[in-house]
């Protein structure tokens, strides 16, 4: 068993979030976007690319990549995290996830406009990478904290990642800018070691999680011994205990509606930036680096404001916000109403994102030993809303020929969120009382 709010462990739980961050920013916020854009609008491909003898918008693909990717990760996560509960080991599963993320975006070292699709496979097994260890490293978020800290804990992980992304960012940031000042003479050089050094970060402090969290306590039957068929059947026993709590369902609902505009936004804004006010790679990171500062102040606020009015009102609250930043996208003209935006979005991303973290935690029952199953229900709710909010925004983008269209779009999916929420708000109050949300 692990001691509860024991700060050691904490902080080294923390630091996962100061290893993988760095890939969010870079690779799917930042650098990695406005160089696949500027590589992708050239005379040669002219917004259209072929992937193995298909034509798409280029933007689209890198989207539908993004969303076969989660896809497949959404298929899995349910099999592997009730296997690891069953057998204890979901450290070894963090660990796996870990190297094929990091791996992977060394792989992009080596991205040009001749290697376009085993360039996309990396990036896709990247995200794959990056998604299966946020399911395992959250399930030990019940296991290290008590209900009371939860918020507050979850709310630390974001501020780590933010802080531990933005310093790789403005190592990678320098490289970019100033090329000349280490001899740089390959225009495509530093975007490409931008995306070695996420792998090279993301592995070497991921390191600290790995040596002090435990790898995890089987749960199983000694008597079963078939590995194969024992963690499907723990995961029939999860989904059968998920299915009698209704309020974890309904909030479940709410969460997978946010969660498709939320990162549907994080992942697209980049793009979005260059495509529709040309902003440039320098102002982009800039951007982005607002984003993530502006971020780590809004976790830290959403937490303190969810102790004095609960989980539920606070995240309501946000998603209304949520709402009024893609209207906000549809009429947005100029860079510097896109700065604005920009920190809107940072205040009430690391919020939302913080906060739907810590109040599925307290759902779940207390005692439980199958932390990683119930977070696999989590995780596969986002990443399948990931899959829903990316194909409706690439298809509307290629239908209409304006992501504007795609962004105006996701204020219906916030809505439907925030309708849910207050439903639960309305219908189960006594029980938020009682779960401290």
């Amino acid at each position: 068993m692990i001691e509860k709010d024991n700060k050691k462990v904490v902080k080294s739980w923390a630091m996962f979030d100061w290893a993988n961050s760095a890939y969010n920013l870079v690779i799917t916020s930042t650098i990695f976007p406005a160089y696949y854009t500027a590589i992708t609008t050239t005379e040669e491909f002219k917004d259209r690319v072929s992937f193995f003898g298909y034509e798409f918008v280029n933007t689209a693909l890198s989207n539908y990549t993004l969303a076969a990717a989660y896809l497949i990760i959404a298929l899995m996560t349910p099999f592997l995290t009730s296997t690891a509960d069953y057998h204890g080991n979901k450290r070894f599963f963090l660990k796996l996830f870990t190297w094929l993320g990091a791996i992977s975006c060394m792989g992009l070292y080596f991205f040009t406009g001749d290697t376009l699709e085993i360039s996309l496979i990396f990036f896709g097994l990247a995200a794959i990478g990056y998604c299966g260890g946020v399911v395992f490293i959250n399930s030990y978020l019940p296991e290290i904290s008590s209900k009371e800290h939860q918020d507050s804990v979850s709310a630390k992980g974001f501020a780590y990642g933010y802080v531990g992304s933005v310093i790789l960012q403005l190592i990678c940031f320098v490289f970019v800018l100033k090329p000349e000042l280490f001899g740089i003479t390959d225009a495509t050089f530093p975007a490409r070691l931008s995306f070695l050094l996420v792998g090279v970060w993301w592995i070497a402090f991921a390191q600290i999680p790995f040596k002090v969290l435990p790898k995890g306590n089987p749960n199983f039957d000694k008597k079963e011994k078939n590995k194969l068929t024992s963690g499907f059947n723990n995961l029939v026993k999860v989904w059968k205990e998920v299915a009698q709590m209704k309020l974890l369902k309904k909030y479940l609902i709410s969460f997978f509606f946010s969660a498709m505009g939320v990162q549907t936004i994080m992942l697209v804004a980049a793009s979005f930036g260059e495509k529709i006010l040309h902003l440039g790679t320098s102002k982009l990171i800039i951007t982005i680096l607002i984003i993530q500062l502006v971020a780590i102040g809004g976790a830290i606020l959403m937490s303190r404001l969810s102790e004095k009015y609960g989980n539920i009102r606070v995240l309501i609250f946000v998603i209304l916000i949520w709402i009024c930043v893609c209207l906000g996208a549809y009429f947005i003209a100029n860079e510097y109403q896109f700065y604005v935006l920009a920190a809107v979005v940072g205040t009430i991303m690391g919020g939302i994102q913080s906060l739907s973290r810590s109040t599925f935690s307290k759902l779940i029952p207390e005692k439980t030993a199958d932390t990683a199953s119930y977070f696999s229900f989590y995780d596969v709710t986002e990443k399948l809303a990931i899959v829903a909010g990316l194909f409706s925004f690439g298809i509307i983008e290629e239908s209409t020929g304006n992501m504007r269209n795609s962004a105006a779009f996701l204020a219906i999916f916030f809505s439907v969120a925030v309708l849910v929420l207050f439903y639960v708000f309305v219908k189960h109050r006594k029980e938020l009382k009682n779960y401290q949300i």
